[in-house]
């Protein structure tokens, strides 16, 4: 088995926003805001080569959408997921699997693309794109609070072009067995995302997505305005904290653009950052 990190692109996001109810003096140390109060944000995927397979975790936000949508997230950088695939020797029609840990715009945005005549097409032609059946439900019928970022034509071509494979189970920790590794579910956030957990080379990586979006996001209160159960998000991250440091779990950082790898510590204060790294330079 192989990994590989992906950069996608750059965004930002109101920093406001990403700490709920943490006062901005306290955030800002760790995740220093713009002018606008906007905190930088990366959108990095995770490609896992395991014989055969080539899965690749969370596509990014595309960009597909027209500049209207693009200005209020003040894309930056010049990363793109093809030309980040070409750079560690890959192309996207080599791709056999897309896991998508949920479906907000900023995760499944790049799964689709715009083709001949501005129709929408899988961005991964030969790809199974899996979904959790929950987290599939839930972005049909959106909740107001959900709405803006479940784009229908992020979603419904994922269907329409019968590359769709739903992840069934109700349970905190399901087997994906056609990709050969496990999730984490968690419910605090959206409706049924999934954390895949890699067995690496014998550690243990933990794909953090939204639960953990940043290095600035670890103590347990540093959650999300987005989150739709702030209450459940409190009681799931505790959790997973404690067991991710007592097992020495590795978190690969989506949206953290600085940090790649965060490992954990214990502290009289609870579960806090250790040190970052990467996979390159950790592996």
């Amino acid at each position: 088995m192989n990994l590989y990190s992906v950069q996608t692109g750059n965004f930002k996001l109101d920093g406001g926003a990403m700490f709920g109810v943490v006062p901005k003096a306290i955030w800002e140390k760790t995740n220093q805001p713009d002018s606008l109060n906007r905190i930088s944000m990366s959108a990095r995927s995770l490609l896992i080569e395991d014989g055969n397979r080539l899965t690749l975790v969370d596509t990014g936000l595309g960009n597909k959408q027209p500049n209207s949508f693009f200005k209020h997230y003040a894309l930056w950088g010049n990363y793109n997921i093809k030309s980040s695939l070409k750079e560690i020797g890959f192309h996207p029609d080599d791709i056999t699997d897309v896991l998508l840990t949920h479906l907000h715009f900023d995760h499944c945005g790049g799964a689709i693309k715009r083709g001949p005549k501005g129709m929408l097409v899988p961005s991964f032609k030969n790809a199974h794109y899996w979904v959790h059946e929950g987290q599939w439900g839930w972005a049909q019928k959106p909740n107001i609070r959900e709405k803006a970022s479940f784009l229908p034509e992020n979603i419904e071509p994922i269907e329409s072009c019968g590359q769709l494979k739903l992840i069934k189970g109700k349970n905190s920790l399901i087997r994906a067995s056609s990709l050969g590794f496990n999730v984490l579910i968690f419910d605090g956030h959206t409706e049924r995302q999934m954390l895949p957990v890699i067995e690496y080379k014998e550690k243990t990586i933990v794909f953090a997505a939204d639960l953990i979006p940043t290095v600035g996001h670890i103590p347990v209160p540093y959650i999300m305005s987005y989150d739709t159960r702030p209450l459940l998000t409190l009681e799931e991250k505790g959790a997973f904290l404690k067991k991710a440091e007592k097992n020495n779990w590795i978190l690969f950082m989506e949206h953290d653009p600085d940090n790649e790898l965060a490992f954990l510590k214990k502290t009289e204060k609870g579960v806090r950052l250790d040190y970052c790294s990467t996979i390159k330079d950790f592996f």
